[in-house]
């Protein structure tokens, strides 16, 4: 549905260590680099899109979305874990209610959010068969 996922650092290689670490659990080689004259960011490709990491271009500090989340799929309850331990682990913080399994409409969602360095909220999120 996306082509791509962006948030804004103030610290980019704080970002790139973090994003490296939580990215890994998921199978995503380290970002690569593609800075140009206009900006300087990280690229993690997928087969379904990017996920990017940049320096605002208008040169204002980095600010996260008050309300936005940004989700990874993943694929079992150990890997989300995984997932939320290795952001913990490099300057995430864990945020509302322990990874857990949360019942919704469109079904039971094992679930762990984090925030990222700069303060952007995230989401690993397990699909739990029926």
């Amino acid at each position: 549905m996306f082509s791509h996922v962006t948030v804004g650092t103030n610290d980019l290689e704080k970002a790139k260590r973090f994003y490296d670490s939580v990215l890994s659990v998921l199978h995503y080689c380290g970002g690569l680099n593609d800075d140009n004259e206009l900006r300087r960011r990280y690229v993690y490709p997928a087969d379904t899109g990017f996920f990017f990491i940049t320096q605002p271009l208008n040169g204002q500090p980095a600010t996260s979305a008050n309300g936005g989340t940004v989700g990874f799929n993943c694929q079992s309850i150990e890997q989300v874990d995984r997932w939320h331990a290795a952001g913990v682990a490099n300057g995430g913080e864990s945020v509302e209610a322990p990874p857990g399994v949360r019942e919704s409409r469109v079904g039971r969602l094992y679930l762990a959010y984090m925030r990222d360095p700069d303060g952007n909220k995230l989401c690993a999120v397990y699909r739990m068969p029926v």
